[in-house]
């Protein structure tokens, strides 16, 4: 089945998001997005729903759509979900891992190094959010799978707002500790370094000085 326009829109402005693309804050204007799609602006206008069910967009009354833009309280909820979320995902997850998922997982870490050596932060960002959403999949659990899928994409928002970039390549330590938790069972000592991976990337924010959006429609959703 072929995919749908709004469907287009919305894994457009997905991976922008979550290549950090798209920044916080960027307006979404529905005759921009009916141009650049060429659609009419019912389809720009069911995107942008579906978009803010999943917290990454906001309709501001009288205003428009634009990208999410958390607060420091919303930023620091979304962490502490995760952790919550991902130490669940880690203990149903642990000794459920086949060898072709670990070696996808290792792949993914080769290829994340690989990104961040290149400078191609938009692939490392992807590469890192796969990381996270293919433990999900390990795990089982479809629900969870969905839940984390949206903390990811928020948590990309947050850095992208906050982040200072000092902690923006963790594959190398963390992920690579992380699968061999995974590998070896250990349920107690995968949500451990699930843990310290977390707080690593949250200690990547600071709250003081935010990032203004960035302009363009065109090249921020196409590459």
């Amino acid at each position: 089945m072929s995919e749908s326009v709004e469907e287009t829109i919305i894994a457009a402005v997905i991976d922008a998001i979550a290549e950090q693309r798209l920044p916080a804050g960027t307006k979404l204007g529905e005759k921009e997005l009916s141009q650049l799609f060429s659609c009419n602006r019912a389809n720009v206008r069911r995107a942008l729903a579906s978009l803010a069910a999943q917290h990454v967009v906001e309709l501001r009354p009288n205003r428009g759509a634009f990208v999410s833009s958390p607060t420091p309280k919303e930023a620091q909820d979304v962490f502490e979900a995760r952790r919550a979320i991902e130490r669940t995902i880690a203990r149903q997850a642990a000794g459920r891992a086949s060898a072709d998922e670990i070696a996808r997982l290792r792949q993914n870490i080769s290829d994340e190094v690989r990104a961040h050596a290149a400078g191609n932060q938009p692939e490392e960002l992807r590469l890192s959010r796969a990381f996270h959403l293919d433990i999900a999949r390990v795990a089982g659990n479809a629900v969870l799978e969905r839940i984390l899928a949206e903390l990811t994409m928020r948590t990309t928002l947050i850095l992208g707002l906050y982040g200072t970039g000092e902690a923006s390549n963790c594959a190398k330590d963390d992920h690579g500790s992380i699968v061999d938790a995974l590998e070896a069972g250990d349920a107690e000592r995968l949500v451990t370094e699930m843990d310290e991976h977390l707080k690593h990337l949250e200690a990547g924010v600071s709250f003081s000085q935010p990032k203004s959006p960035a302009t363009g429609l065109r090249s921020q959703l196409f590459v």
